[in-house]
Formats: structure tokens, C-alpha cells, sequence
């Protein structure tokens, strides 16, 4: 392993740990010494890396908006749903993701770093947009304002059932898109589109597999 492919493993260590830290603790109670006692680095280690509590916060942040396991797809709309499911697959065991949520809505945090949710916004808003050019919306229905709303319910959705053992995420992320595809999906579209909670989770194989080089005869 080269310098750079092991500064940028070091680094990705150092997230994750801070990213659990945050989960477990938030961020208040998250101490740099707590972290470097936890991932077993020294402090210079991780000072090339990190030298500020809030710095880690931004580097955890900065992960939030992914895209893995999204796929191009017939319909722009379908997009829509996959990337919400993806993100619902993918959170509760992630935790770079989950710690994402969590400072996004910690009062403290959020009014040092802001949020990600200006950009989900906008990357739905994209998808919606592209969605409505080619009539895959109903006529009422305005790409940001469903964006920005859409957000607003995924969060709330993600944050109730945290408290729900008996429910996963991508369960009632499903049937959040059960309400909402009828009023935005035109007729035909919307009985083409696969909002099943097992479909973030297919993706992501078919996307394993597709990166998987080919077996040799």
C-alpha cells in the first residue's frame, strides 16, 4: 500500500470512528481524545488528518450526499424513489450516514456547520425537474416544492422510526412513496414504478455485480 492509499484508508478510519462517536455520544460529549483513545492513533496522527472536533463534523458531513447504487433507469421519477430507498437501505448501517442525520439535526451542530439538506434538495429537485420535462408528473405537481417537502417527510419518517424497533426504515420509506407516488406520478408512469423496500437492496447487488470483474474460463 502506497503513502497516499494509506493517509487516505488513516482518514477514512478516523470518519467512521468519529462518525460512531457522534451517533453514540453526539456532539457535544465527542471528544478528540475520547477518538484517538477509540481508534488507537496517535495525536499527530491524527492531527495530519483532522486537528478540530468541528473539522471531523465537516469531514462527516461532507459524506452525507452519496449516490452509490443508483442506477439510470426508464424513468427519471424511478430514479427519484431509488435514490430515497437507497439512502434508507443504506443508513442503518452506515454510520457516516446515520452520524450525517444525527448533527444535521442537533441544534448546536447544525448552527455551527449547517446541514446536507439544501443538498438533497437540490439533487431531488434535479431529478424532478427532469421527471416533469418528460411528463412523467401530473400537470399541478412543482418539482422543488415536492423536492424540498419530500425531505422534509423522509427525515421525519427516518428520526420516528429510530424509536420503532419492530419497523425498518426502508419498510416505511415505502410506504411514505405509497402516499406520495398517486399524487405525483402521471397515470402511466405510476404503475411502472417499484417503490418495494427490497428494491434498495437489489440495486446495490446488481451494482456489486456489475463492478465485479468477469470470471476467467
Amino acid at each position: 500500500m502506497s503513502r497516499q492509499e494509506r493517509a487516505i484508508h488513516t482518514r477514512r478510519l478516523i470518519l467512521e470512528a468519529a462518525a460512531e462517536m457522534f451517533n453514540e455520544l453526539g456532539y457535544d460529549a465527542t471528544t478528540i481524545g475520547g477518538l484517538i483513545e477509540r481508534i488507537q492513533l496517535t495525536r499527530g496522527g491524527l492531527y495530519f488528518h483532522f486537528t478540530t472536533k468541528e473539522q471531523l463534523a465537516r469531514g462527516v458531513l461532507a459524506e452525507a450526499v452519496t449516490m452509490e447504487g443508483l442506477a439510470p433507469q426508464a424513468f427519471k421519477l424511478q430514479e427519484w424513489v431509488d435514490l430515497a430507498l437507497l439512502l434508507a437501505h443504506r443508513l442503518p448501517r452506515e454510520p457516516m450516514l446515520s452520524a450525517a442525520i444525527r448533527l444535521s439535526v442537533d441544534v448546536k451542530s447544525r448552527g455551527l456547520f449547517g446541514t446536507r439538506w439544501p443538498d438533497w434538495i437540490e439533487v431531488g429537485q434535479g431529478l424532478l425537474t427532469e421527471a416533469k420535462e418528460r411528463g412523467e408528473l401530473l400537470a399541478h405537481v412543482d418539482p422543488t416544492e415536492t423536492a424540498r417537502l419530500f425531505v422534509g417527510a423522509w427525515t421525519g419518517v427516518q428520526l420516528i422510526t429510530e424509536t420503532l424497533p419492530e419497523r425498518t426504515l426502508s419498510q416505511e420509506i415505502s410506504n411514505l412513496f405509497a402516499l406520495v407516488l398517486p399524487n405525483v406520478a402521471s397515470a402511466g408512469v405510476l404503475a411502472r414504478l417499484d417503490s418495494s423496500p427490497y428494491r434498495a437492496k437489489r440495486l446495490l447487488e446488481e451494482a456489486g455485480q456489475a463492478g465485479a470483474p468477469s470470471p476467467v474460463d
